[in-house]
């Protein structure tokens, strides 16, 4: 009898549909209430990703799940209430929930003191005894999801059995069935299954789904590529990625059209070999494959940009962006919405001083003060991760001029807020954008959420506000103005934060009104599951 490995994940929604993502132990047929899909097998693994469609807006609907006909899910012993598939109603308030930095760590004792209470689950148990038009309508995973460079006891140990870390890339991931067996670590505890189960989440990946500072520069790809487990790692990164995480990003149609999804269910056999070859050809020639999509949810549109596979490293002309990925974003930044939200992991606006430190280090890594000046250059981009949207100024500036020609009224009708959403820093903050002189008829925020699971060592906390909003604050426009960079036209300051909490951000958003809250994970005496407790709140626009 086939049975659940992981699963079910309540992925894609609109307003008269749901998807729901699955893997299985052996080939079958999944169904979820009438809908029906064949599994595909990739590396001995099977899934499922089944469409219902016919939903009315704004259904909450039980759900079960059976294969071959028989029912898996919920379990029989199952003490949480029953998965609901969740459609969108665009007439009502939109709930967005967001954060990044997840460590998939026990939840014991031990990991509770060196990695904090995980705050997805306990926005899990808060759900369990909360009214349903409470809960998050949908909640975006901002990177990092796995970390595929820091491993648990766990995860060792199955490494251990399965190669032992003396064969590279020791203690990291080296193929698809490690990553594989991280999601499953992931996503499996109960009441994250539950969660899972039953709020519709879209994902992007950051460094740590591949590797610390992957992408940084032309350089890191070099030095990784020259390493001999880096192939497999790297294929089995963006091929796990695809399956567990972007291809319940996609709309019903958008699948229906993807060739490769098309290939994976077509093939006679173990099909493998085809995500392989995918996965291969998306890291040598990322201009060939888009990650980045967008959704729009009545008066709402949600932008989620890849801002690390596309990346142009050239020295000279680096950009977040491949040519093909800015001209598909170009086209969809618009106004005649009222909300325009942008995600992207690493946070577009950075406290001032660190943004002027990653403009002299992309200026002096590509040369501008001799070749010696250029290697001590990486070093540095490297050593302190000065590789956000400012280390890429021909990106950065783009999208200051694409946020200023929004705001100002020249696509269409200015939305209430533009709002970058991020994580990436290991700290949570609000940042409030401006233009001198006229301004904007537009508020533009770049807010960020991290970690949920994954918090800086208090030293490093003290260490990085005195970095980042104090000497690079000093350092970073003494060094910009020594190389000659001219100032950025825009202006921000910071609204709220920093943070250093494990949290999950929300957004409400009703018409063209928003307000946004972090919350963090507070354990409760006598329970086995966290509470949440809010941190802060503001209201936008």
């Amino acid at each position: 009898m086939a049975d659940l490995v992981l699963g079910p994940l309540l992925r894609y929604v609109d307003e008269t549909s749901a998807t729901v993502w699955v893997e299985t132990d052996t080939p079958c047929v999944v169904s979820v209430l009438d809908a029906r899909s064949p599994t595909f097998t990739v590396h001995g693994h099977h899934y499922a990703l089944v469409d219902v469609t016919g939903l009315a807006p704004g259904s909450a609907i039980p759900y079960t799940v059976t294969l071959d006909g028989e029912p898996v899910w919920p379990r029989a012993d199952s003490s949480y209430p029953p998965s609901l598939l969740r459609t969108i109603d665009p007439a009502k308030r939109l709930r967005f929930s967001f954060g990044s930095c997840r460590t998939s760590v026990p939840h014991d004792e031990v990991h509770n003191r060196t990695h904090g209470l995980d705050v997805l689950r306990a926005l899990g148990g808060r759900l369990m005894s909360t009214p349903e038009d409470e809960w998050p309508d949908l909640l975006l995973m901002l990177g990092d999801q796995v970390y595929a460079d820091e491993l648990s006891p766990p995860m060792i140990e199955f490494i251990e059995q399965r190669r032992g870390l003396d064969e590279p890339p020791g203690a990291e991931l080296a193929d698809f069935e490690e990553y594989a067996h991280l999601y499953r670590l992931a996503w499996t505890e109960p009441t994250n299954r539950w969660l899972l189960s039953t709020v519709p989440t879209m994902m992007i990946f950051d460094d740590h789904d591949i590797r610390d500072d992957w992408n940084t520069s032309q350089v890191w790809r070099d030095q990784m590529a020259a390493l001999p487990w880096w192939h497999d790692r790297i294929v089995g990164g963006l091929g796990s990625y695809w399956i567990y995480q972007h291809a319940g990003n996609l709309s019903i149609s958008e699948r229906a059209e993807d060739q490769l999804l098309n290939e994976l269910k077509a093939a006679d056999g173990d099909a493998g070999a085809i995500l392989d070859e995918f996965a291969d050809r998306a890291d040598a020639k990322p201009d060939g494959n888009r990650w980045s999509y967008a959704r729009d949810i009545g008066g709402v549109r949600l932008i989620v940009l890849d801002s690390r596979c596309g990346r142009v490293l050239t020295p000279g002309s680096r950009t977040i962006l491949d040519q093909a990925e800015w001209d598909w974003f170009d086209e969809l930044a618009t106004g005649d919405v009222d909300q325009l939200l942008i995600g992207t992991s690493m946070p577009y606006l950075l406290p001032r001083g660190l943004h002027e430190l990653e403009l002299w280090n992309e200026a002096i890594s590509d040369g501008r003060w001799g070749k010696r000046m250029r290697r001590m250059g990486e070093k540095i981009r490297q050593g302190l991760d000065l590789e956000h949207w400012p280390a890429f100024r021909r990106s950065f500036d783009s999208m200051a001029a694409i946020v200023d020609d929004i705001s100002s009224g020249r696509r269409g009708e200015p939305p209430a807020n533009v709002v970058f959403l991020s994580g990436d820093v290991h700290y949570s903050y609000l940042m409030q954008a401006r233009r001198p002189g006229d301004g904007w008829r537009s508020s533009v925020y770049q807010a960020v959420c991290s970690p949920i699971r994954n918090p800086l060592p208090r030293l490093f906390r003290y260490a990085n506000v005195v970095a980042s909003f104090g000497v690079a604050g000093v350092v970073g426009r003494a060094m910009a103005r020594t190389a000659g960079l001219a100032k950025t036209t825009m202006r921000w300051e910071l609204s709220q934060g920093p943070l250093f909490d494990n949290a999950i951000g929300t957004l409400d958003l009703d018409g063209r009104k928003a307000s946004l809250r972090w919350e963090t994970a507070r354990e409760v005496e006598g329970a086995e599951i966290p509470d949440m407790v809010e941190l802060t709140q503001v209201d936008l626009g």
